[in-house]
């Protein structure tokens, strides 16, 4: 089974940069098939995916946000997502996903707010 584990840092100021990290365990990144999602929702609102990492190293982005958000991974176990140029209306709960011939994992969920 596989679990995801998000971690971040709560609160972030407008202007800076976020960096969030995926832990993966109970499963590999690389595995085939395999891809590896940031999902943010903001308050109020419906979720809206980010952009993802594929088990190859491929990375797929929404057009809203490809120019400010990079995903990566540095091994079998870590997804990365770094946004830059935060604003107010980035304040979501980010969570990672994994999604697999039609079976989806989730992990729990990370608040970030950005304000000053």
């Amino acid at each position: 089974q596989v679990q995801l584990q998000e971690s971040g840092p709560g609160l972030v100021k407008p202007s800076q940069t976020l960096s969030l990290t995926c832990t993966v365990s109970g499963g590999s990144i690389t595995t085939s098939h395999f891809y590896w999602s940031w999902i943010r929702q903001p308050p109020g609102k419906g979720r809206e995916w980010m952009g993802a990492i594929a088990y190859d190293g491929d990375t797929y982005y929404s057009e809203s946000l490809k120019s400010r958000a990079d995903i990566s991974r540095d091994n079998a176990k870590t997804v990365y997502l770094q946004m830059n140029s935060l604003k107010p209306e980035d304040t979501a709960v980010y969570y990672c996903n994994a999604f697999i011939w039609s079976y989806n994992y989730w992990g729990q969920g990370t608040q970030v707010t950005v304000s000053s």
